[in-house]
């Protein structure tokens, strides 16, 4: 059995003391799980999971502090899936996990007089930074904060004497000045990339087989659960990885193709190759629902453009690249014009944008000008207006042009995906569901090296300015504004005081 509760039952007094103690004694509190505060909806108060059982074999009490795993959305926080899972995991298999989880014996708890505030077993909070006198003074590199990142050196034996070198006891530097470079090309470290990149060889294959060839029988509400225990085998043996972390990327993924799992059991593949109206909400002609084009049942446009309709998709991106490309050069010229010409006519009130009809009118005039009278110089006004004439019917013209290839390529869209074969839907389904969670997989490795990368440098730059470089720099800023107070001019009575600070600046 479990009971959610407010944090407070775990230490308060009287009867809800008797009450832990009478539970301990018999035996019956199994877990004791901490949740992140404002988790529940109407209240902020941290609360708690006690997890009961009438029987028990064991004596212990595991103590889980799972208050820092959760996200924050809007006013609340959320326990996401890895969080849940992790928390699950380690209760069913009752794994102490530093900083995290840990199985307290009933004598110790007994010596805490039955006190189950779970930070008394678990330290869970972050170690304090600390810094290093001699390294303060001489810029070098404590080695017992590079032994803080043990967990590295372990996964990658070579790497640690690769970027340190030892200069005196208890003292290291850095061999390298590019450590992202020594740390990417390292031969542990592209070993160990490549027996992650091994792991995953062949998953492409292992959840095609999952999840479309059996996609109209498979049972929805374990599949992720068979997916996640392979995900798990995979990861085994693989140092640095966090496997939940793996486990939040999977399910981010299954959360959509669960959607798309349950709509072909119910309504047959050939739901792969509908549209439906893409309805919006306004007020038209007194409808409050209207249709704007067409939307994919389960394939989604964007995807079968870029899959099958690359032409007309690089077309449309070539216009839109082309407006951007107009609308800086409009920023361009107003940033050139000088205040006075800023207050043209052809310019809004506001400075930020030109009046189209206007500009159109003026620069009418101003071609008749030229014939009469020549070119106008590059950088005149003159000339920037007829250069703006331009950039305005080149964006109308695209704009139109853009309207009619999109409402084409929407179109075209929609009969590509009402004609699919059998075999084209398989590959969109494989795109759209298997594609994406194998890509964020594949980044785990380069962000872990990233992560790592940016410690070393840390560590390097903390220590980079010596305390006789910050007083260097304080004494030539004294120095520099010393002998500016020697310019200065005033009455007595300022001059006695500008002289007082000079001499504070000057050690006299």
């Amino acid at each position: 059995m479990t009971i959610v509760l407010p944090h407070g039952v775990l230490f308060r007094g009287g009867e809800e003391g008797a009450i832990r103690k009478n539970l301990i004694e018999q035996n019956h509190i199994d877990a004791v799980i901490g949740l992140p505060a404002n988790i529940f909806f109407g209240t902020g108060i941290p609360t708690v999971i006690l997890v009961l059982k009438q029987k028990r074999s064991n004596t212990d009490v595991l103590m889980v502090d799972a208050s820092k795993g959760f996200m924050k959305v809007g006013k609340n926080n959320k326990l996401k899936a890895s969080d849940i899972k992790r928390i699950t995991d380690t209760v069913i298999n009752r794994a102490a996990s530093p900083k995290y989880a840990n199985c307290v014996s009933r004598d110790v708890i007994r010596d805490n007089e039955y006190n189950l505030n779970i930070p008394r077993y678990v330290d869970s909070s972050e170690d304090a930074e600390s810094w290093d006198i001699y390294a303060s003074m001489f810029g070098t590199i404590p080695e017992q904060e590079i032994h803080a990142l043990d967990t590295y050196w372990q996964a990658f034996p070579a790497l640690r004497d690769a970027l340190f070198s030892t200069t005196s006891s208890g003292q290291a530097s850095l061999k390298t000045g590019d450590v992202k470079n020594a740390i990417t090309h390292h031969a542990d470290v592209q070993a160990f990339t490549q027996t992650y990149l091994v792991a995953f060889g062949d998953f492409d294959a292992y959840l095609k087989n999952a999840l479309l060839t059996p996609m109209a029988s498979l049972n929805i509400s374990k599949q992720e659960a068979i997916l996640s225990h392979e995900l798990f085998a995979r990861l085994q043996g693989i140092a640095l990885i966090d496997k939940y972390e793996a486990y939040q990327l999977l399910d981010d993924s299954w959360l959509n193709i669960a959607i798309d799992l349950e709509i072909i059991q119910s309504e047959g593949f050939a739901a792969c190759k509908q549209v439906d109206p893409y309805m919006v909400t306004k007020k038209k002609k007194g409808k409050e629902e209207v249709q704007e084009g067409w939307i994919g049942h389960i394939m989604p446009f964007e995807l079968v453009q870029k899959t099958y309709l690359k032409d007309g998709l690089a077309q449309l991106q070539h216009s839109e690249n082309r407006l951007n490309e107009i609308s800086a050069e409009f920023e361009e010229i107003l940033d050139s014009l000088s205040e006075e010409e800023k207050e043209a006519d052809t310019l809004k009130d506001t400075n930020d944008a030109f009046v189209n009809a206007a500009v159109i009118k003026e620069a009418k005039q101003l071609r008749a000008e030229i014939k009469q009278q020549g070119a106008f110089a590059e950088d005149s006004y003159e000339a920037k207006i007829l250069r703006v004439d331009k950039l305005i019917a080149e964006e109308k013209k695209l704009k139109k042009v853009l309207k009619i290839d999109t409402e084409k390529l929407h179109l075209q869209t929609k009969a590509t995906i009402e004609n699919l074969s059998d075999a084209h839907a398989y590959e969109l389904l494989a795109l759209k569901w298997i594609s994406p969670l194998l890509n964020a997989l594949n980044k785990l490795p380069e962000t872990l090296i990233n992560e790592l990368t940016g410690k070393v440098q840390s560590l390097a730059e903390k220590y980079a300015t010596t305390y006789a470089d910050v007083a260097e720099d304080i004494q030539d800023t004294e120095k520099a504004l010393s002998a500016l107070i020697d310019e200065l001019t005033g009455n007595n009575l300022d001059m006695q005081g500008l002289a007082a600070f000079q001499g504070f600046l000057n050690d006299e």
